[in-house]
């Protein structure tokens, strides 16, 4: 691996360790075995890093979201499906020191570090373009903009949600089969209000 790779790798292992506002620069290149100027050269700034480290880290929970395949064995867009992709996303949530709480660290702090809400604030699109596939099928290159958009947004929000609730109090956070039940309800009043 070169400095560039080192240095995300330490500054994963710095955030899962310390979360962003306590991460110094020092502490990453103490744990990636660089030097400082590498921060600026390679990424521009600790922040930025951080954001890129952060994004990282929610890209390698992908596997997880599948559950081992099983989200594969129910249909595309049934609640089938939403309720087993929405439970592996949960047990992702389960244990207090997971990825998860830098994102609660992020809303909290977003004011106090602009260079990474700013980072992420841009990879929300992506990361709903990416949960449209995992829930409704098909191809993450073949999701467009306006279903990024919408759907996708309509995931990231459901995600933000589920990822403050396992945070302040996971004992009453809901599970997939509870979202599921709450999407039915919803699914049953619209199409009631839609009939004639």
């Amino acid at each position: 691996m070169g400095h560039r790779e080192d240095l995300l790798e330490g500054a994963k292992r710095c955030l899962l360790a310390k979360g962003f506002v306590r991460t110094t620069a020092r502490d990453i290149v103490r744990e990636s075995g660089t030097n400082l100027a590498s921060i600026g050269y390679h990424y521009g700034s600790k922040d930025a890093l951080l954001a890129q480290a952060y994004v990282s880290l929610i890209e390698g929970m992908g596997g997880a979201f599948e559950g081992g395949g099983n989200v594969d064995e129910a249909a595309p867009g049934s609640l089938e499906r939403f309720e087993r992709v929405w439970s592996n996303i949960i047990a992702t949530m389960r244990d207090p020191g997971t990825v998860w709480r830098l994102s609660m660290e992020v809303l909290a702090l977003g004011d106090r570090l602009p260079e990474v809400r700013d980072h992420l604030a841009k990879a929300q699109r992506e990361a709903g373009r990416g949960l449209v596939p995992l829930l409704m099928g098909g191809r993450e290159e073949d999701v467009s903009d306006e279903t990024a958009d919408t759907l996708g947004a309509f995931y990231v929000t459901l995600m933000t949600g589920l990822i403050a609730q396992w945070t302040f109090d996971p004992a009453s956070a809901p599970d997939g089969e509870r979202l599921a039940a709450g999407l039915r309800r919803v699914v049953e009043a619209a199409a009631t209000d839609a009939s004639p």
